[in-house]
């Protein structure tokens, strides 16, 4: 018999979830922030040493910007830095010890038609003096991979490339061009590179995280470099470099998408939008997902208020911060980058 007392525990019950769920709801919400001074697609965010900094940007053309910029949460204010070296778009990007790692990526011809030449270029960027430094060149030269920090270590995973024994100089949506799962490793203390155990999924476009010294690559495009070209996957792998070997297949990312912004946050990666194209559509994502390791599953956050590919991102304070971009899928009919700077509040901690 269902007594008044079980009716009342039922009562307390539910209206302390409705509780703990708006406070969830009111900790997760999206705050409007100073825009982007250069609205570009084709950024990559990383914080350090408690700012942002943005780098890359690809002008119409495929030609790329080069950008630097840096964020200071403390006046919510943008300052220009010193443009990368090499312009280049499609670069991964680290942070280890107060210094930025710039890896890889995609260069324009020096003359002829337009294609993604790339490249092995490597750079530590220090973001204290402003200043580059050229360090020993990746073993192989590939551009939209990722880069994760483990150990005093600099872990590049994936990407695209040219195929083996082609005459061509670049990567084409028009041309053969080959996905790759390599994994090589930079360690900073010699300057020197060596190989690891390749990505059992080779693709790019990927987001990454790093959760109790393990890598977690997160979906991303196979076949093909060019959305146009190449399928999104859900795949989620991990990677631990103790003991160079990757994982079984893990839960799966709810909305298979490339081209993502991302970060980590307490032991929990964030994923922000992406971009999708079919015969049947094209379009960009507002999606906002959260993967945590400790459970192997995944949860839905709060979507950005506009769709968004191509933009830079990453957790500084307790706040994914997901900067310009564009608003629409590659190849759509239209070109629209926009200069919108949102973070997500993720939970009640400091900024």
């Amino acid at each position: 018999m269902f007594s008044f007392a079980k009716l009342l525990r039922y009562c307390f019950a539910a209206v302390l979830l409705s509780f703990v769920c708006a406070g969830m709801a009111q900790a997760q919400k999206w705050v409007k922030l100073a825009p982007f001074p250069d609205a570009s697609e084709e950024v990559y965010g990383i914080a350090s040493g408690g700012k942002l900094y943005i780098f890359g940007g690809l002008a119409p053309g495929w030609t790329p910007k080069g950008l630097v910029y840096e964020y200071d949460p403390a006046t919510d204010k943008w300052t220009k830095k010193k443009n990368m070296p090499v312009p280049s778009h499609h670069v991964a990007l680290a942070e280890l010890n107060g210094k930025i790692y710039v890896m890889g990526g995609f260069t324009k011809p020096p003359s002829g038609p337009s294609a993604w030449v790339p490249i092995d270029n490597a750079w530590e960027y220090d973001p204290a003096n402003d200043t580059w430094k050229a360090l020993a060149p990746l073993p192989t030269k590939r551009g939209s991979t990722t880069a994760a920090v483990v150990n005093g270590k600099v872990y590049v995973i994936g990407g695209a490339t040219t195929n083996e024994g082609s005459k061509e100089e670049g990567i084409h949506p028009a041309r053969p061009h080959r996905v790759v799962g390599t994994n090589e490793v930079y360690d900073p203390a010699t300057n020197i590179w060596g190989t690891r155990r390749s990505m059992p999924t080779p693709r790019n476009h990927v987001a990454n995280g790093v959760v109790n010294s393990k890598i977690y690559v997160i979906g991303g495009r196979l076949g093909g470099a060019f959305i146009g070209r190449a399928t999104n996957t859900d795949v989620v792998e991990g990677y631990d470099p103790a003991t160079d070997q990757w994982s079984a297949t893990l839960d799966r990312m709810p909305t298979p998408r490339s081209s993502l912004a991302y970060g980590t946050y307490k032991g929990k990666i964030y994923v922000a939008g992406g971009e999708l194209q079919t015969a049947q559509m094209a379009a960009a994502f507002r999606a906002v997902e959260a993967f945590d390791p400790a459970t192997n599953s995944w949860s839905t956050l709060p979507s950005l208020e506009f769709p968004r590919h191509g933009a830079g991102g990453d957790v500084l304070g307790n706040r994914l911060h997901v900067v310009t971009g564009v608003v629409q899928a590659s190849g759509s009919g239209g070109h629209s980058d926009v200069d919108f700077h949102h973070a997500l509040e993720l939970d009640s901690g400091g900024k």
